[in-house]
């Protein structure tokens, strides 16, 4: 996983939290429901990537 891609992923969890937290303390349903599907798009990102970088060290052990 790039640097880059962690920086991001956690970029949009932070922005998934924030907007939930501004969601309920303005009993904004619509925007706590957005923050949480940003959170979860987030995760299910770094789960996909850390899958990734799991395969190439599985793959790089057989090189050797």
């Amino acid at each position: 996983m790039g640097a880059d891609d962690k920086l991001s992923n956690k970029a949009e969890e932070l922005k998934g939290k924030l907007k939930e937290g501004a969601g309920r303390a303005t009993d904004d349903e619509s925007l706590e429901a957005e923050g949480r599907a940003d959170q979860a798009e987030s995760n299910l990102k770094q789960a996909g990537e850390k899958a990734k970088d799991g395969m190439k060290k599985v793959k790089d052990a057989f090189k050797s």
